[in-house]
């Protein structure tokens, strides 16, 4: 079993079928899947998007919103995820601490790092919001931060495909997936996992990064306690393939 875990939900998966706002329903899914972890002891820290509210790149797309300003509204974005996710997972009795890159006292808890580890030691999920704090980089990258941050021995990237793939399976029939493969491979162009610094990120700090499809009941479960990977991708190390 894997002892501690970044899970990284995109913010569309959380939106309705028009792409946009919170779903109530994927918010008690995602607590449903979540609640097994922590009840076998697996420590939890969460990072989820803002793309259902707002994205920074589209937002500053026409030149009126600087690109900078727009990636801090896309920041506020994922606190409003974070807190929408905090109140489903206590929803089901479980322990929540939301840590933001930017404070909002009111709101929630500065992230502080020895904070966040002594909350997952005492068995509380972290939701780590507002990404690194910082323009210009995707929350791609701030989950792999704070995954390197809190020694979590694997990332997990959460999404609508069950894999990394040669090319887009939604539009390829034809397109292969890829069981395992290399942090080089994953930076390879026409294979989209994480961004570049993200998987760079991962890389120099041994991190594998999980590719699983988070709709399908019971693979976060799975992945994380019976360290079963045969229903996802891993990148790892060129060594230990």
């Amino acid at each position: 079993m894997i002892k501690r875990v970044l899970i990284k939900f995109s913010g569309e998966a959380l939106a309705n079928e028009d792409g946009h706002g919170i779903n109530s329903n994927t918010l008690k899914y995602i607590a449903s899947e979540i609640k097994p972890l922590t009840d076998n002891g697996v420590e939890v820290g969460l990072v989820v998007g803002g793309g259902n509210i707002i994205r920074g790149v589209n937002a500053s797309k026409e030149g009126i919103i600087r690109r900078s300003s727009g990636d801090y509204m896309g920041m506020l974005a994922t606190v409003i995820n974070a807190v929408a996710i905090q109140e489903a997972l206590e929803h089901f009795g479980l322990k929540v601490r939301v840590q933001s890159a930017i404070e909002m006292n009111e709101i929630c808890e500065p992230f502080i790092v020895r904070r966040a580890i002594r909350h997952l030691e005492k068995g509380r999920i972290v939701v780590f919001a507002a990404g690194t704090g910082n323009p210009f980089f995707t929350t791609d990258t701030a989950a792999t931060l704070r995954a390197v941050e809190i020694g979590a021995s694997i990332i997990i990237k959460a999404t609508k495909v069950d894999g990394v793939y040669d090319k887009d399976p939604q539009k390829y029939p034809d397109a292969r997936k890829i069981p395992v493969l290399s942090y080089e491979e994953a930076l390879k162009d026409n294979i989209k996992v994480m961004d570049d610094t993200a998987i760079a990120l991962a890389k120099d700090n041994s991190l594998p990064i999980v590719v699983c499809n988070m709709f399908e009941e019971g693979n976060l479960y799975n992945i994380v306690v019976n360290e079963d990977f045969s229903r996802c991708s891993i990148v790892k190390d060129k060594e230990s393939i």
